[in-house]
């Protein structure tokens, strides 16, 4: 829940390629967390409010901070989620793992491209783009490689994913 007095907030990074699952997955996450817990979209912040092209420095990278820096010490969980390419997004995650002090959850969806397709086809987003866009924008192995990056695979299903996260906020 947000509130207007301090508590302790806890970041939570859900990090991948295009198609891999990260959006089902942070909606799924807030809707388990409860009213209060603040999701920052890339896909929202970039294409919807600012409408800018994913390069480096683009407008979205701080403003991406800005909305997760407003919900330390408001929210009890932060989800920033997107693609957020490490060479455009990684320093501005780092600041917000020390901004958080360390009170950070990362997780990056390390899947194939085939089965990427297969999550992709799945979802609302599969009539927008196909397997070519896909394809152009992979970026395998795009780890921010901070301490505790938990490595989501093939062989994890969603509901394995949020349970996963769900019992790592509760430690």
């Amino acid at each position: 829940m947000c509130r207007g007095e301090n508590m302790e907030s806890k970041l939570i990074i859900i990090r991948g390629n295009s198609g891999s699952g990260k959006t089902t997955t942070a909606k799924s996450l807030q809707n388990h967390l409860g009213h209060g817990t603040l999701l920052v979209s890339q896909d929202v912040v970039r294409r919807d409010m600012l409408k800018v092209h994913d390069r480096k420095g683009n407008l979205s990278i701080d403003l991406i901070y800005q909305i997760a820096e407003y919900g330390k010490d408001k929210c009890e969980f932060v989800i920033v989620e997107g693609i957020l390419n490490k060479g455009r997004y990684g320093e501005m995650l780092n600041n917000l793992i020390r901004f958080y002090n360390q009170r950070t959850y990362t997780y990056y969806f390390d899947l194939s491209f085939e089965e990427t397709v297969i999550r992709h086809n799945t979802s609302s987003k599969k009539t927008e783009f196909g397997k070519d866009s896909l394809r152009a924008w992979w970026n395998p192995n795009d780890y921010l490689g901070v301490d505790g990056e938990t490595i989501l695979t093939n062989d994890m299903s969603q509901n394995d994913i949020l349970q996963l996260i769900i019992n790592q906020l509760q430690k």
